[in-house]
C-alpha cells in the first residue's frame, strides 16, 4: 500500500492559541488529520471544549491553560505534553493580539504588549518546545503570520511589525534548525471571516474595500487554512523550511481589480 505522506497518525500537536478563531480549526484539522492535538490557550472553559471536540474525533489531548506571554506557563505546557506523550512532533504558534490605533498616539505600553503576545511569545514557545525537538533530531514548528507580514493596514503598526518580524524569525530559526532535523514554516492567512471581525468585514467601508482587493471577491474560510497547515506538519513538506505560505485569496497577487 502506497504510504500517504499527509497522514499525521502517531504524531503529538501541541497548537498555542488553538481554542478559538484560526487556532480552534487548526486544531481540529490536525486532529482529523490523525495526530493527537493539546489545544491550549488562556481560558479553561475554550481549552475544555476544544479538547472535547478533539477527543470526539478518537484522538488523545490534555487540558492545560497558557499564556505566552508567561514563560512559566509554557514551560509547564511542555513539560505536561512530554510526560503525557513522550514528544511533541509538531508546534504551531497562533496565539496573538491586535488593536487598531492610530500609531501618532499609541502608548508604550500597548505596542509592548503586542509585539510581546505576537513575537516574543511565539520565540519563547519555539524555544521551549524546539529545545525537545533539536534533541531529537525531529520537528515541524509553524507561525501563523498575516497579510499585515507583506503590506501595510491602517493604524495597527504594532500588528504589523510583530508579524512582519515574526516571518523574519521563522527565517532565521529554520536556518539554525534545519540541519538538526527542526523545519520552521509560516503561514500568511488573508482576509478570514470569524465571529469576532464579522462586524468589520460585513458593515464598515474598511471590510468593503478588503473584500475588493481580494480577486476572488469573498473572504476566506478558517477551514481553508487547514490543507496549508496539515501539508507543513506532514512529511509531505520535509524538505520545506524559513518558507511563508500565504492563503490569501490573490490578495498580495492583486493591483486594480476592476
Amino acid at each position: 500500500m502506497t504510504k500517504n505522506i499527509f497522514n499525521l497518525e502517531d504524531k503529538t500537536a501541541v497548537v498555542i492559541g488553538g481554542t478559538s478563531g484560526i487556532g480552534r480549526v487548526l486544531s481540529l484539522g490536525l486532529a482529523d488529520a490523525g495526530a493527537d492535538v493539546i489545544a491550549s490557550a488562556r481560558r479553561q472553559e475554550q481549552v475544555d471544549e476544544t479538547a472535547a471536540e478533539i477527543e470526539r474525533r478518537g484522538r488523545r489531548t490534555l487540558r492545560l491553560c497558557s499564556d505566552v506571554r508567561n514563560r512559566t506557563s509554557l514551560e509547564a505546557l511542555a513539560a505536561a505534553s512530554l510526560n503525557a506523550f513522550g514528544r511533541v512532533d509538531i508546534l504551531i504558534n497562533c496565539a496573538g493580539k491586535i488593536k487598531r490605533t492610530p500609531t501618532l498616539t499609541m502608548p508604550e505600553e500597548e505596542w509592548n504588549e503586542i509585539l510581546d503576545t505576537n513575537l516574543t511569545g511565539a520565540l519563547r514557545a519555539c524555544q521551549i518546545f524546539g529545545a525537545d525537538m533539536l534533541r531529537r533530531g525531529q520537528g515541524r514548528i509553524i507561525n501563523i503570520a498575516s497579510l499585515n507580514s507583506f503590506v501595510a493596514l491602517s493604524e495597527v503598526a504594532a500588528y504589523a511589525a510583530s508579524k512582519s518580524a515574526l516571518v523574519s524569525l521563522t527565517r532565521s530559526l529554520a536556518v539554525e534548525w534545519s540541519k538538526k532535523g527542526v523545519t520552521v514554516n509560516a503561514i500568511a492567512p488573508g482576509v478570514f471571516h470569524t465571529d469576532m471581525n464579522a462586524n468589520l468585514l460585513d458593515n464598515t467601508p474598511r471590510g468593503h474595500e478588503l473584500l475588493m482587493r481580494t480577486p476572488m471577491g469573498r473572504f476566506g474560510k478558517n477551514e481553508e487554512l487547514v490543507g496549508t497547515a496539515v501539508y507543513l506538519a506532514s512529511d509531505a513538506a520535509s524538505f520545506v523550511t524559513g518558507q511563508t505560505l500565504v492563503v490569501d485569496g490573490g490578495f498580495l497577487a492583486s493591483g486594480v481589480n476592476q
